[in-house]
């Protein structure tokens, strides 16, 4: 097994409604898409983001798709019109997501290292999520 990025195996978009992101995550591969829906439950999404999502984490799947999508409720101090916080609409979780490091098989890592893209020197602490 080897750890990669989520960037390196999906794409990802995200909006919001409210107090509430929604973060899409797409697999590159429609093979990969049973391995993002092992790696990708709604606990880990929301141990990813910490204290940036103060209630649940949900998760639908789309396997016509080769998706997945998440609301993280109460991840937007209110929403567009109520919060101060710079991306009140959440149009960054799913760059924040992308961060996310998952193990996956190492024939899968070598068909995907490098697909996406990470900028030089980015770490996940500067952003105060997790790895």
């Amino acid at each position: 097994m080897t750890t990669i990025q989520l960037v390196h195996l999906a794409h990802a978009r995200s909006g919001d409604k409210g107090d509430t992101a929604n973060v899409g995550v797409i697999a590159y591969r429609p093979e990969d898409y049973d391995l993002l829906r092992e790696r990708l439950t709604s606990e880990r999404v929301k141990a990813h983001f910490g204290v940036m999502v103060q209630g649940a984490v949900e998760r639908f799947e789309l396997p016509n798709l080769g998706a997945l999508n998440f609301l993280l409720h109460g991840a937007l101090g209110g929403g567009g019109t109520m919060s101060l916080m710079n991306d009140a609409q959440g149009k960054v979780f799913s760059t924040g997501l992308l961060r996310m490091e998952i193990e996956v098989p190492d024939d899968v890592a070598a068909a995907c290292r490098g697909r996406g893209r990470v900028p030089e020197g980015w770490s996940p602490e500067q952003y105060g999520v997790s790895g």
